[in-house]
Formats: C-alpha cells, structure tokens, sequence
C-alpha cells in the first residue's frame, strides 16, 4: 500500500494510492470492494480517499455522516455523471450538451407519472398483466413443475414490466417477440458492468451488435404498433418528438435505457426475495397468512383463474411481505452513491469535521456497508424476515451506538439520485409474490446455497452466482 501524502492539502482525507500508475486500487477494489473498505476504516477511519483507474474518490463511511453529502446537492452534482455514464452505456447523446434544452428537467418531470394517482393506475395494469402471465404459464401446474428460480423471475417480471410499460405486442406469437427481446437484452446485462466501469463496448464481443438490436425494436414503426402503453412512456415519447436534433435511433436509445432502468435491478431483487422466503418455512409460513387473511376479509378468491385486485393501500398493510422483501433487499443490493465535486470546497460534517474537495473529485456513499453493520441489524449476515416489524407495526426506527439514524435501508439510491421508478418497482415485487403464493404450493427443488456474485458491486442489485431448482403446483 503507498499513501500517498504527497500533495495533499491540509484538510484533505488520508489518500490511499495502488502501486500501478492510473489504476490505482482498481483491480482490489473491483474484486471485492465490501471488504476493501472495510479494511481502509480499520486502518484510517471513517473518511478517507481512494485512486481508482484515474479517479479520486472519498468515501464517507458513517452514516451519521452521509446527510451532510445529500444536503449538499449544489456542490456535490449526481446528474451530469449519470448522463455521461448512461449516454455512453444505452448510445444515445448526452442530455448534458446544449443541444437539447430543457429535455433533462423535462424528463425528471415525466416521473410524476410513477408516483400517487398515476402509480395506482400502473399498478393496476402491472397486477392485471403479472395475472395473465401467472395463468398463461403456470395454469396447467395441477402437478408438481420444476423450473430455474431466477429464469422464472426473469420470464415473468419483464414480459409483466414489459407488456404494462409499452404495451402488449399484437402478434399472434406476442410472448414469443417478448422473450427474444428478454434474451438479448440478458446478453446486453451481463455486459452491463463493463459498460459502467468504462470499457469500450468493442471489446465486449458481440455486445454492440446485440445493444444496437436491441435498440431497433424501439423505433417508432415498432412500437407504434405495440397496444395499450403506459402513459410514462407515453410522455417520454411526445417529450423526444420535440427535439429535432434527437434522431430516431436516439430516441430508440432513450426507450431501451428506460427499458434497462425498470428491469435491471427488480429482476434480480425479486429473485432474492423469493430465494429467501423459500429458504425459511416460518417466513414464508408467516407471509402466506397475511396473503390468505388479506383476500379472505376483501372476499376475494385465489383460484387460478380469479382476478385478484389490491389497493396501493392493501398492500401497503402487508407487513411482514413488506418486511420480508426489505431484508433481502438490505442483503442483496450494493450500490454506491456519487456526488462530484463541482468546485473546489470544504464539505462541512458533523462534529466539526471537514473535508477538503478538489473540483471534479468524487464523493461516495457505500450503504452496503451500513446494511452488513453488526451495530446496527444484528447478525447481519442472518435472513431476519421480521427484522421490520415492531409490535405488529413497520418498524422504522434503527440506531447506531444508541444514536437513531436518518437513514438505515438504501436500496435506491439517496437524495437527488434516489430511483425515481422505486415506488414502481416495489409494487412490482409485492405483486409478483403475492400471486406466487396465493396460487401456489411452492418449495425449493435443490438443496444448495446460491451466493451474492460480487461483479456488480457498486452498480445496484447483486446477481445470484447460480440458479437453482424449485417447484410449484397449483394449490388446492
């Protein structure tokens, strides 16, 4: 390890240097970058700076800490990285550039169709098709049928995503367009932390072929033809009919990023949740009661063919489905929040500490970190399906050395990066488990342990390293 204290200014964190130019702590960091931070706290304490390929960035390791760097969003910029990274990752231009006025704030206003009124409407759609693709693929399970897990998750959530975002496609072989699209687009995901980590997509094999395919399916001419949108996409696509300098493949960009947005973490998500509950028969006994208890008080029946419908308030009042999917999701998800520095200036923290920037430095949150912190969810590394109850209530109230904290479960980002589709997207895996286990016996086929495969960290939901085998059947 060389630190590096050459250069540094008073105020500036301690700064942790690799041994090859340019790289830096790249290499170490990609491989397991939970541990690699764990062990620099040790070392230098809760804030310090690390060279990665070419970049300076200071990490913020305590909680209490990270509300100073939300707060901060004048200073401290989220929105022109994401564009840089986005536009280089989907290939459409960056939003950032003068040409396109306003289309950035025009966007972000869009959102408002993911959230309150609209989010019902959406939500409603999205229970209606996860429904019909419940009963088109499991109708015929009056005996036991075996699938991969993650495969099955991967089937339903994005032709369900799919089908209430842009619409069903008429063809008589409908399903069959949607899953060629769910192939390549698997293809393009596995490709995807490359992409991020700024390797040039000609070296990824066929992946540009596969991302400009991809592309194609969302020109105009195709998705005229697709029935019933939603209205986001809807906006999204009066929104780019504005801009005259956005040509037909961008716009077609723009449509598959959203596309990647709304599946690429929920899927895996969605697995884990269903990993973990299948894995702790209390869990899943404890969840399938509020399911049956819920649809016995409204009336409804589970049959295969019976249309089940939920409020957003119904949901909402499944607390231990709530609790279940925020403990795999605390497990699961590794992503890092950044903020760059858009001047040279002291970040001001609690207790009277300071943190020199330099402009263009970068500032990370790492809430995984939090998420695995034995002070704060004890026995971290333990599923606790419960661990968001208190008195049969949501619990929301976690402490850190007797203090309370702001924020305990990060999922989705923070402040002005927070996920816009989060709302969405809970809804998503809430639905999608309820009709599992309404409908269905369901149990594990294989007895092995599937792990967290660590080649996303910092980019989201962690991927499983394996499938495995369950099955289901129809329940009597």
């Amino acid at each position: 390890y060389f630190f590096s204290v050459f250069n540094r200014k008073t105020g500036e964190p301690p700064l942790i240097n690799g041994w090859i130019p340019y790289l830096g702590k790249a290499l170490i960091f990609r491989k397991d970058a939970f541990k690699f931070l764990l062990d620099q706290q040790k070392k230098l304490g809760d804030i310090f700076t690390v060279h990665i390929a070419g970049r300076y960035i200071t990490f913020i390791m305590d909680p209490f800490q990270y509300v100073y760097v939300i707060r901060n969003s004048k200073q401290l910029e989220f929105h022109e990285f994401a564009d840089k990274m986005a536009s280089k990752t989907f290939d459409y231009p960056a939003l950032s550039k003068g040409k396109f006025p306003d289309l950035k704030e025009n966007l972000h206003r869009i959102y408002q169709y993911l959230q309150g009124k609209p989010l019902d409407i959406i939500s409603d759609h999205m229970m209606k098709n996860l429904q019909d693709i419940f009963e088109w693929k499991c109708s015929q399970a009056t005996d036991w049928e075996t699938e991969k897990m993650y495969k099955f998750c991967c089937s339903v959530m994005f032709e369900a995503s799919f089908v209430t975002l842009y619409g069903r496609v008429p063809a008589a072989d409908g399903h069959k367009v949607i899953s060629e699209i769910r192939d390549k687009f698997i293809k393009f995901d596995a490709s995807f932390p490359y992409l991020a980590a700024n390797i040039p997509i000609e070296l990824l094999g066929a992946t540009k072929k596969v991302r400009k395919e991809l592309i194609h399916h969302f020109l105009l001419q195709n998705m005229t033809k697709w029935l019933g949108g939603s209205k986001v996409v809807q906006a999204r696509q009066d929104l780019f009919e504005k801009y005259e300098l956005l040509g037909d493949y961008d716009k077609a960009a723009h449509h598959f990023a959203f596309l990647w947005a709304s599946v690429g973490n929920t899927i895996p998500a969605t697995f884990w949740a269903m990993y973990y509950l299948l894995r702790d028969p209390e869990a899943l006994a404890a969840v399938r009661d509020e399911i049956d208890h819920l649809l016995q008080s409204t009336g409804q029946k589970r049959g295969p063919t019976d249309n089940i419908h939920l409020t957003r308030e119904q949901l909402d009042n499944l607390v231990y489905l709530e609790s279940a999917l925020n403990e795999s999701l605390r497990m699961c998800s590794s992503s890092m929040n950044i903020r760059i520095s858009q001047e040279d200036f002291v970040l001001k923290l609690e207790g009277n500490q300071e943190v020199g920037l330099r402009k263009g430095d970068w500032i990370a949150l790492y809430p995984q970190i939090l998420h695995m912190d034995p002070e704060v969810y004890e026995d971290p590394e333990e599923y606790k399906f419960d661990r968001f109850i208190e008195n049969g209530k949501k619990k929301t109230t976690f402490y850190k050395g007797g203090r309370k904290l702001k924020y305990f479960l990060m999922p989705f980002g923070s402040g002005i990066s927070m996920c816009p589709g989060r709302f969405l997207a809970i809804n998503e895996m809430k639905m999608f488990l309820f009709l599992l286990l309404a409908r269905f016996d369901v149990e594990l086929a294989e007895n092995k342990a599937v792990r967290l495969d660590n080649s996303r960290m910092g980019l989201g939901i962690l991927l499983p390293d394996i499938d495995i085998a369950f099955r289901y059947k129809l329940r009597s």
